[in-house]
């Protein structure tokens, strides 16, 4: 329990403080974050994270998270195409390997490459918006998301009864599901009350909501393909609280989601 607070409380402090400073140091961070989270997610679906065939999604990770705006560079390719190149180059593996890579194998390196690239982009550009706001729309989404967390524990050991998903994940509850997303609902609600009418309460309502079912749907996503491959962690890098995957896996799902819908009204 101490090492886990410890770890918390330094790894919550860099994020923290380099997601308020912004800029080119917290893009770069998370890009890092990407890219260990695309190792852990290689290394866990036994794939060899530093093989040749793993190069293509690091490099599909880092075309969607780089800095290319920060440092003034005109990216070459719409999301469109980087999405169909990565693919294209997964397939060629499947060839030039003469099957020793199987399709199977490509697959899940090209989905991680996706999920994690997509997922870490919109981590990264929600604190450069253009509005300027960038810092309101991430702390905005990071305490609902933390919010419906706290909430589905708490209201989950408290009144719990009905388990939602025992196959995947034994433990959560449909009482602590609906806990989170009230507690999600109401944290998105006080920053619409002190945002001097930035965000309406409409979108607080919807952003709430969002990042409570679909944060608690993206855990339960790597809970199913944790228990696949049976493993508890994704990975080790921050001890007591397993790899960047486990504390990110609602963040991945949850910040695209808003910005594809148009949840943040900028």
């Amino acid at each position: 329990m101490k090492q886990r607070l410890i770890t918390g409380i330094i790894a919550g402090a860099v994020f923290l403080g380099l997601c308020f400073m912004g800029g080119l140091w917290y893009h770069l961070l998370v890009l890092a974050m990407s890219l260990i989270g695309f190792y852990e997610f290689a290394r866990m679906t036994k794939i060899a994270p530093f093989g040749g065939t793993a190069a293509i999604g690091y490099l599909g990770v880092l075309m969607f998270v780089f800095p290319w705006n920060l440092l003034d560079i005109t990216f070459p390719f719409s999301w469109e195409h980087v999405i169909w190149l990565v693919m294209l180059l997964f397939l060629f593996v499947t060839v030039f390997s003469k099957n020793k890579t199987p399709i199977g194998q490509v697959s899940l390196l090209f989905l991680a490459s996706i999920y994690i690239g997509m997922g870490f982009m919109y981590i990264a550009e929600s604190r450069s918006t253009p509005d300027g706001h960038g810092l309101f729309w991430t702390f905005l989404l990071l305490a609902s998301i933390w919010a419906s967390d706290a909430g589905a524990y708490f209201v989950g050991r408290k009144l719990g009864r009905t388990k939602l998903w025992p196959a995947i994940s034994p433990n959560k509850t449909v009482e602590g599901a609906v806990g989170g997303v009230v507690i999600a609902v109401l944290t998105a609600m006080i920053f619409a009350l002190l945002s001097n009418g930035l965000l309406p309460y409409g979108n607080a309502l919807l952003i709430g909501i969002a990042c409570a079912v679909i944060g608690q749907l993206g855990d339960l996503v790597q809970s199913a393909y944790k228990r696949v491959y049976g493993i508890k962690d994704s990975g080790s890098l921050l001890p007591g609280h397993g790899g960047i995957l486990d504390r990110c896996d609602s963040w991945i799902v949850v910040f695209p989601f808003v910005h594809i819908l148009s949840l943040l009204p900028y």
